[in-house]
């Protein structure tokens, strides 16, 4: 897969192409959808599959809106990468971006500037200068340009349609199981271990302390997976303020189960996979220790599994 940072890095592709547009923020069920009937019609018409997408969020960029991305852009790079697409063109949704008419956006940049022949979007899809378009109006400019314009019906689990700022507020209030669904997969969290207070050692239960670019952290003790050098590792993660030792800081706190290991320094991915409890404020260090061993028996019961 090709990535091109801006257009100004733009290049042609080998063939004209079948260009999907959106966010494509955690690469949940709904956009799997899209980039499947994507890489269906670049297959049969022979074209290539290009992925337009923006960094940042459009909302974020325009200060109307305060957006937490539920992934990082490398994150999102590479679900690009483990999918069909040929292509990937991130460009900065910047005001001068914004201010192009509907119209000039599908012939100066799906048709003219990206070589568009197909047109893959959401129902959901918004375009051109104060979001006027919708896909209807992206119809009528695709007959007008001699494009095919492809709208693809939003994905439903359990009578809940899939989308972005569902599994956002989700995972805000911890359901990190009922997102799992959403997404298709478990939520995840990347960075590097940091030296923290060395608090978990004196409650018998060390912790890899994890700073991450990561924008939504959920509050709360969960049952995750920790992947370090290839090996997933059974472990609880703990996010919050560690109100028992008064305020500080949000912090992400990883414990793996039975297995110890130095890993500062090193590059360690968390996979969330479901809640024990909130964090809350214990009436000391041996309260909280004993709460501390209940999570971690929690833990140990959910990976052995049933029985």
């Amino acid at each position: 897969m090709v990535v091109f940072h801006g257009f100004d890095e733009y290049r042609p592709l080998p063939r004209p192409a079948a260009v999907a547009v959106g966010n494509f923020d955690g690469l949940h069920l709904g956009h799997r959808r899209i980039l499947a009937r994507l890489c269906g019609l670049a297959r049969r018409r022979d074209l290539s599959s290009l992925v337009l997408t923006f960094d940042p969020h459009p909302e974020r960029s325009l200060g109307k809106k305060a957006v937490r991305m539920i992934e990082t852009p490398d994150q999102r790079l590479n679900r690009f990468r483990e999918s069909c697409v040929d292509a990937v063109l991130v460009t900065r949704f910047s005001r001068t971006f914004s201010e192009l008419s509907g119209s000039d956006f599908v012939e100066r940049i799906l048709k003219e500037k990206l070589g568009a022949r197909e047109i893959v979007v959401g129902r959901n899809f918004r375009f051109g200068r104060n979001r006027r378009g919708n896909v209807l109006h992206l119809r009528e400019l695709g007959r007008l340009h001699g494009l095919r314009v492809h709208v693809v019906p939003p994905a439903f689990i359990g009578g809940v349609a899939v989308s972005s700022s569902a599994i956002r507020r989700l995972l805000v209030r911890g359901r990190v199981d009922e997102a799992a669904r959403l997404l298709g997969r478990p939520y995840e969290i990347a960075g590097e271990v940091m030296r923290g207070l060395s608090r978990g050692k004196s409650l018998d239960a060390p912790t890899a302390n994890l700073r991450t670019e990561n924008e939504i952290l959920p509050d709360g003790v969960f049952i995750t997976e920790a992947v370090w050098e290839g090996r997933v590792l059974p472990s609880v993660t703990s996010i919050g303020t560690n109100p028992t030792f008064g305020p500080n800081p949000t912090s992400v706190e990883v414990h793996i189960l039975d297995c110890r290991v130095s890993l500062y320094g090193a590059r360690l991915m968390v996979r969330f996979l479901r809640k024990i409890r909130p964090t809350r404020k214990f009436a000391g260090p041996p309260a909280l220790a004993a709460r501390i061993r209940k999570d971690l028996d929690a833990a140990r019961a959910y990976f052995a599994g049933p029985g």
